[in-house]
């Protein structure tokens, strides 16, 4: 990639999104933060100086495309880097459509939304798509259903999508990181009645050097799907 590569990054606020977008920013890549409402982008924009911020709810998919329309956007999209999430655990028995709609909605129908969106952009530059998915999108554990299910969706979607584009160049990475250390992985451990000790798990800035070496491959090369596990 060249040092002009533009990326768009959604859950830059905080753990393995932050740590991404700090590095990115720091070689002097371009960057374009999605942030859910303005107040939410007014603060990434005065962290990033330089970057430019993309407003849109990700619970709320069917509302992107109009929230876009409204917003200058990249005319070319280096790396679409989809890094949000939220998790909300419980057993089956208990979980309300509500609950398993917010998942799938934030997880999975918005990476989908913002995917069709930046297609055109992407195969412009033949570009690269990450998607930060879960070990829980390889496997189901009690009280993980909604979440796993959603996640289990994502590395669907992300195998199509590779297969669609790939011969007009657009390359799609999974990532499958173990439980690191950020404010979800906090709040994992709350719901589920645990201590949390951030010491045990991955660093945010382990993750993102994952992912930048998935970016800064050669184009002879793709890395198809990528599991990261606490070393500790």
């Amino acid at each position: 990639m060249t040092s002009t590569a533009t990326h768009v990054i959604t859950g830059a606020g905080s753990g393995i999104g932050a740590a991404v977008a700090r590095r990115l920013h720091a070689r002097g890549d371009a960057l374009v933060l999605h942030a859910r409402d303005a107040g939410r982008a007014k603060e990434l924009a005065a962290e990033f100086p330089g970057a430019r911020t993309l407003v849109g709810d990700l619970a709320d998919p069917d509302k992107l495309s109009w929230a876009f329309s409204h917003q200058s956007l990249p005319d070319r999209v280096d790396s679409l880097l989809h890094i949000a999430g939220v998790v909300d655990l419980g057993p089956v028995g208990e979980l309300t459509p509500k609950t398993w709609r917010h998942q799938l909605n934030v997880n999975l129908i918005a990476p989908a939304e913002l995917t069709r969106h930046f297609l055109p952009q992407l195969r412009l530059a033949q570009g690269h798509v990450v998607f930060v998915n879960s070990g829980a999108g390889l496997r189901a554990s009690p009280d993980w259903s909604a979440y796993a299910a959603s996640k289990h969706g994502l590395k669907a979607l992300a195998d199509s999508l590779r297969q669609e584009e790939h011969d007009n160049g657009v390359r799609v990475t999974s990532v499958y990181p173990g439980r690191t250390a950020s404010p979800m992985q906090a709040k994992v451990h709350q719901q589920e009645g645990k201590e949390y000790d951030a010491a045990r798990w991955i660093d945010p800035e382990s993750m993102a050097t994952t992912i930048v070496m998935a970016l800064d491959l050669p184009r002879d090369a793709e890395v198809n799907d990528l599991t990261v596990r606490p070393g500790r």
